[in-house]
């Protein structure tokens, strides 16, 4: 099966009772639970991406990995049980699900799949919302860090050397021709501009598969070289990382990406289209 999810499909997961749905919608705001407050799917608690699915900002950067026992803990709380199937979603363009799914396997869960288009085309589909919050029974999954790779900053900077390094932040942020957020605009020596926006379509949901192996192929991500993602704190990495997936290209996403790399002075800072020229 497909890690993406379409709302019929989750329905009838749903009713046969084989998967665990999670609401992670999230904004940069930090009103992830201001916004499952309004809607979300009906028996579906909320898992707060600052809280659970990152650990609190600092050296690592704005959304570095979570301490395992924060992350195991928060999944009891809202009812994961091992060996079960978890759906992940957000509001609409998998950005805060895609950061689950890349997280829950780098614990350890096996099953972990995104709703394609979110709590948009669950709507979309004419399928009910609520505002009530459920109260799962507590979870016994073991949460088992590293059970998929993960770069470092010189991991990073090995692979925008000799592999394809995509940074998944705008073009604008991406070239250093303005930085909303960070002390320090530009990106990693070598990296090559992917947008997350181009990944998608108008609606949130992910282009198909091979609209994807396309547009990557043409950025030199087509499998035949090591490839990894960044972007400004990690979570949009993860994004990329996820449609690499679904066009069928493995990808390594830098966590700390560029929140963490300008933590030390000593990296060098790129500006410009770099590589994305090529």
């Amino acid at each position: 099966m497909s890690t993406l999810i379409t709302p019929a499909e989750l329905v009838a997961a749903a009713e046969a009772g084989t998967v665990r749905v999670l609401d992670v919608q999230y904004s940069l705001a930090g009103d992830g639970p201001a916004l499952y407050a309004v809607a979300h799917l009906p028996g579906a608690p909320h898992l707060d991406l600052d809280a659970v699915l990152a650990g609190p900002p600092g050296e690592g950067g704005r959304h570095p990995l979570p301490c395992p026992e924060v992350l195991e803990a928060g999944l009891r709380a809202v009812g994961v049980r091992a060996g079960e199937t978890v759906v992940v979603y957000d509001q609409q363009t998998s950005l805060a699900a895609a950061r689950a799914w890349w997280v829950l396997r780098w614990a350890g869960l096996k099953d972990i799949r995104v709703l394609d288009g979110g709590l948009a085309a669950w709507q979309a589909a004419g399928l009910p919302v609520t505002t009530e919050v459920p109260s799962p029974d507590p979870g016994d999954v073991n949460v088992t860090p590293g059970s998929v790779p993960v770069l470092e900053a010189d991991g990073a900077a090995r692979v925008a050397s000799d592999g394809i390094l995509l940074d998944s932040r705008v073009g604008e942020r991406f070239r250093g021709e303005t930085e909303p957020i960070d002390a320090v605009a530009g990106h990693i020596p070598g990296a090559r501009n992917a947008p997350m926006a181009d990944q998608l379509q108008a609606d949130g949901r992910f282009r198909p598969a091979a609209e994807l192996r396309d547009f990557f192929a043409g950025l030199g991500a087509d499998g035949s070289t090591e490839v990894g993602t960044t972007c400004g704190s990690g979570v949009t990495a993860a994004h990329t990382a996820l449609a690499l997936h679904l066009a069928g290209v493995d990808a390594v996403p830098y966590i700390g990406s560029w929140s963490h790399w300008i933590t030390d002075p000593a990296r060098p800072v790129e500006t410009g289209s770099g590589r994305d020229r090529d």
